[in-house]
């Protein structure tokens, strides 16, 4: 059988920076050619970035990836590279489509390349266009009618983007039919919790499917609210795996594969409708060599990975947009606490400051936990107590209640923004989902912030997080950094005299798994109940979420981590008369 060494590079895009993804494209495409890949392949989009959104409706972005693709060709043959077939993701458009009615404006394509020999050699489209969660893709392109299939040292290889596995039918079993010896699919798939697992049963099934080995290259990092995380996989065609990259690390899966001999050259209109476009790149096999050992990459548990998912999310906002440095405020308590851990992790200590902002409600160990928390990660501290503005306010208004507290959240807000003003950091939201869901913050408070890192992170979620980072830190001989004190005791905003989070929310873990039901599982008032939930409960918990869509609107973009997070997943309307029936 023909080998084939095949490159899979598990890359970081940014949307939009052509010259820097193209330059990191050549890059990895020279050191697999020094590892003696005869294939190498890069991610969905990777040379545009994904997901480009409305980009993707603006003809001159469109018409500078196409040029953009064009140059990196010429570029990798200028470079010694040219033999070496690079398949590569971009944003291209449709030369046959006609403007018409619910076509978006100027056909689009979620494109690849194969570049070989300082040209184009075979250019296609994603044929499944997914249109729900966080994916407009109807909206943005147009589909591809072809099944691309390249000869490489004499193995046909079918190619797929992302989404053409997801779904039945397809350049799935067109593959079958053009008796591919490979199967490769370049993704740019969102992270969402355990996805790891259905990703992989996913490549096992289609590869069994195809009826022949399959590979899927994943991209790394994180865009806006979006995090990727790797984990490429190779099976054979029995769904066995054969190697998977590490998660949300940039790597080069690099894997010798034995394949099927190429037969005659495929042609003809096969599944779906799709017409077999096939081009010879390198009809002879290559001289029989010592293949690599496959080396699978160690799996992340499920705290792991979700951890490492709000670290990644954070770097990526803040490098890729320009910052230098974060700011939070500190209270004592176990978001704010987590959430600078995940900034020490994901940008160093050093680049993460911490304001302690004690009002006359605060408790001692409020401070004391904040300084504690200084101490232990080592990031920048200080302390600027609110008491004097909020009593001149106080003075001015004569505030009650409600209005009382929040306005000492605000003040808070305030002096976060000056100081990110005036120092030039960006200001860290603390909420998490829990509190999101039930409009339990402060508008122009607890809510400021340019990113909120644990945004759809669950608050019994927080606590097991925070217990598993400290105990992660231990085991590697290192000073856990969150303090206990902030994990044990009871949540409060500390706004009034003996405040706990409880006085005005259900217990964290039977409020949670609600929401997950209606937020995450969009199931009705009558199904809660029926999973076992007291009526009254409920009925209060669901007014709250639905009472709190305005507040959720004007809260910062945030790492999603779950199947359906505040944002692009859930699309409510603010003015909404609709309520569950109690």
């Amino acid at each position: 059988m023909p080998q084939l060494r095949l490159a899979l590079n598990q890359i970081d895009s940014c949307v939009g920076d052509l010259a820097g993804n193209a330059d990191a494209i050549v890059h990895r495409t020279r050191r697999a050619a020094e590892q003696g890949a005869h294939l190498a392949a890069f991610p969905e989009m990777a040379l545009t970035g994904y997901p480009v959104e409305d980009l993707a409706l603006r003809p001159s972005f469109v018409e500078a990836s196409r040029a953009a693709l064009t140059a990196l060709a010429g570029r990798l043959a200028e470079e010694g590279l040219g033999e070496l077939p690079v398949l590569v993701g971009y944003l291209d458009r449709s030369e046959q489509a006609r403007p018409r009615l619910g076509r978006p404006a100027g056909s689009p394509l979620n494109a690849a390349a194969v570049l070989h020999r300082g040209a184009v050699a075979l250019r296609f489209a994603k044929h499944h266009l997914p249109n729900y969660g966080v994916f407009d893709e109807f909206r943005y392109f147009v589909p591809g009618e072809t099944m691309p299939v390249i000869r490489v040292r004499g193995v046909d290889v079918a190619l797929a983007i992302c989404e053409d596995l997801w779904q039945e039918g397809g350049r799935v079993p067109a593959a079958r039919t053009a008796g591919a010896g490979l199967l490769l699919s370049v993704n740019a798939s969102p992270y969402e919790r355990e996805k790891d697992d259905t990703r992989l049963e996913l490549v096992r099934k289609r590869a069994q499917e195809a009826g022949c080995t399959t590979a899927y290259l994943a991209m790394v990092g994180g865009q806006d609210e979006l995090v990727f995380d790797g984990d490429s996989i190779v099976v054979d065609r029995n769904g066995e795996v054969i190697t998977r990259a590490p998660q949300f690390e940039e790597t080069c899966l690099l894997v010798d594969l034995d394949l099927p001999a190429a037969g005659e050259v495929p042609s003809g209109v096969v599944d779906d409708g799709l017409r077999i476009e096939h081009v010879t790149l390198s009809a002879e096999p290559v001289a029989a060599y010592e293949p690599l050992p496959p080396a699978p990459a160690p799996h992340l548990g499920d705290d792991a990975e979700v951890y490492q998912a709000l670290v990644t999310g954070l770097r990526a906002y803040v490098t890729k947009n320009g910052f230098r440095s974060v700011l939070i405020g500190l209270s004592g308590g176990i978001d704010s606490a987590l959430v600078a851990a995940i900034a020490c992790d994901a940008v160093g200590a050093a680049n993460v400051y911490g304001v302690a902002m004690p009002s006359r409600y605060s408790s001692e160990h409020s401070v004391g936990d904040a300084e504690e928390l200084a101490r232990r990660t080592g990031l920048n501290f200080r302390t600027v107590p609110i008491a004097p503005m909020f009593d001149a306010y106080m003075g001015a208004l004569g505030l009650t209640g409600l209005a009382e507290e929040n306005l000492q959240s605000r003040l808070r807000g305030t002096m976060l923004m000056a100081i990110s003003n005036q120092e030039g950091h960006i200001v860290l939201a603390p909420g998490n989902k829990s509190e999101l869901a039930c409009g339990y913050s402060t508008l122009y408070g607890d809510s400021v912030g340019a990113y909120g890192p644990i945004k759809d992170v669950y608050k019994t979620s927080i606590f097991r997080l925070a217990k598993w980072r400290n105990q992660a830190a231990a085991e590697r001989g290192e000073t856990p950094p969150i303090p206990e004190n902030s994990i044990t005791k009871p949540p409060s905003a500390e706004l009034r005299p003996g405040q706990v989070d409880t006085d005005s929310l259900p217990d964290y873990d039977v409020l949670d798994a609600v929401l997950e039901l209606y937020v995450d599982g969009d199931r009705g008032r009558a199904d809660i109940v029926a999973a076992g939930f007291e009526p009254e409960l409920v009925t209060r918990v669901l007014r709250m979420v639905d009472t709190a869509e305005y507040k959720r609107r004007q809260y910062p973009p945030g790492t999603k981590i779950s199947a359906k997070g505040f944002g692009k997943d859930r699309r409510l309307p603010i003015t909404n008369r609709w309520r569950e029936s109690s």
